[in-house]
């Protein structure tokens, strides 16, 4: 069985030095909400537009139920897509606006009128149809931004950064609104963003890109508690990074000698004995405690309390760690709102340890993430 959308080793340069998309191959199954996650120049948004066919690849092929369509025009493409700057007509209302697809697809006046109707009823927009896109707030104007991608029942949705202009609790709203669209209409959408949180809470599966290249796909929690490289587990939530390394390696274990000057173990993933590494470890996976790393056990770091942040739903903690005559090294640690922090002060000593499931040794990345938490 073909999948639904097949990128099949796509490449995209513009300036035919460059590759800003690069050997680019991804399955996309039938129903399913995916999302291309990366930094900006990541080569996100080219891979969708090529998707629609504003782009074209200059090698690979681009396949939709099967069937290539990388020399189709976009028109015939049959699919929806949402810009983040909504791209509505000014002049006409709303109600136009969702029509226009229709319009050009030659369907007659009664087809329009009922699937408008039907399309503004489902983004809750019916009352504002004569409405000019100045009168509505950003959000309704997205919603008709959604409702015109939607009302000529697309194979595809494509949406690139639909919610970069929104402030935070309309974003969340709209976040809301695009994942019920999804689970009543059984659509599939290719949704693009460089927002993580975004991407964990509205996908079915993440793909993350990097300078062009697929770095690792999967489900949310796969890829936040799997990361194959550093890169992933840096972008994708917070991780603090500890070069060292690897003494040895047993099964799926390695003995990392930090240069702080703690021996710690974690997953080894493809790291050799004797190799330089990160050792990437979450900050709500660390324990912490005030008493000595003696008291706390074999792996525990010693460390003093540097700041304490409160942030609502937690707290968070930035300390040094290292031996004496070690370079030392900053870690972050999240704990709940409400836990004890008996001892715990700017300045006092302390201790931290961490399962040694819950961390990961990686080569390091071209760019080595320092010994801080990256955001």
């Amino acid at each position: 069985m073909h999948p639904y959308v097949r990128f099949d080793h796509v490449r995209r340069s513009f300036d035919g030095a460059v590759d800003v998309v690069r050997d680019f191959s991804l399955d996309v199954a039938r129903g399913e909400f995916l999302t291309l996650l990366g930094p900006s120049g990541s080569g996100k948004t080219t891979t969708l537009m090529m998707l629609a066919g504003f782009e074209r690849p200059d090698s690979g092929e681009i396949l939709l139920q099967g069937e290539p369509i990388t020399r189709l025009a976009p028109h015939k493409r049959n699919i929806g897509v949402v810009f983040q700057s909504y791209a509505l007509f000014p002049h006409m209302t709303v109600a136009e606006n969702v029509a226009f697809p229709l319009e050009v697809r030659g369907q007659s006046r009664a087809q329009q009128r009922e699937r408008v109707g039907r399309a503004l009823d489902m983004v809750r927009l019916s009352d504002l149809a004569d409405r000019l896109p100045a009168q509505l707030s950003g959000g309704q104007q997205q919603r008709v931004a959604l409702a015109r991608a939607l009302v000529f029942d697309p194979r595809l949705v494509l949406l690139d950064e639909p919610l970069g202009a929104l402030d935070r609790a309309l974003r969340e709203e709209m976040q809301a609104e695009i994942r019920h669209l999804h689970a009543a209409l059984g659509v599939t959408m290719l949704y693009v963003t460089h927002d993580q949180a975004e991407a964990l809470r509205l996908s079915d599966r993440i793909a993350v890109m990097a300078g062009g290249v697929l770095r690792q796909v999967g489900t949310p929690q796969e890829l936040y508690e799997t990361p194959h490289d550093a890169f992933v587990a840096g972008f994708l939530g917070e991780s603090n990074f500890l070069p060292g390394e690897v003494s040895q390696v047993e099964d799926d274990t390695a003995m990392v000698r930090l240069d702080c000057g703690v021996m710690v173990e974690a997953l080894a993933g493809t790291v050799q004995p004797g190799q330089r590494c990160q050792v990437a470890v979450r900050p709500e996976r660390i324990a912490v405690a005030a008493i000595s790393a003696e008291e706390m056990g074999e792996g525990a770091l010693p460390a003093t309390l540097l700041e304490s942040t409160y942030l609502g739903d937690h707290a968070r903690l930035l300390l040094r760690v290292g031996l004496p005559g070690f370079p030392t090294a900053e870690i972050a640690v999240k704990r709940p709102a409400g836990v004890p922090m008996a001892g715990l002060a700017p300045g006092l000593p302390a201790s931290l340890a961490w399962q040694p499931h819950h961390a990961r040794a990686f080569a390091p990345p071209a760019a080595p993430p320092s010994g801080r938490a990256a955001r």
